[in-house]
């Protein structure tokens, strides 16, 4: 059982690294000081909900999720 479960938790973790580096930064950097468009009242900020940028937010805390709870077994005495 802990060997298929370091299985799983290594697999999780390649998951998480590829679904963070696809994602797109969300700093404005030096534009948000200029006084750029607000975030509220661009047409991305009001689809985002339904975006790919969306998904992968979701795809990332429920990758992120399963990987504490292995981890938290993998810890746990009663694998041990």
């Amino acid at each position: 059982m802990k060997t298929a479960l370091t299985v799983v938790f290594l697999i999780v973790c390649i998951i998480i690294c590829v679904l963070v580096l696809s994602q797109e930064a969300k700093d404005n950097g030096l534009g948000s000081l200029a006084g750029g468009a607000a975030a509220g009242e661009t047409y991305w900020s009001k689809n985002k909900g339904r975006s790919k940028e969306s998904y992968l937010v979701l795809a990332t805390t429920i990758a992120v999720i399963i990987f504490l709870g292995v981890a938290l077994l993998l810890s746990s005495k009663i694998m041990n």
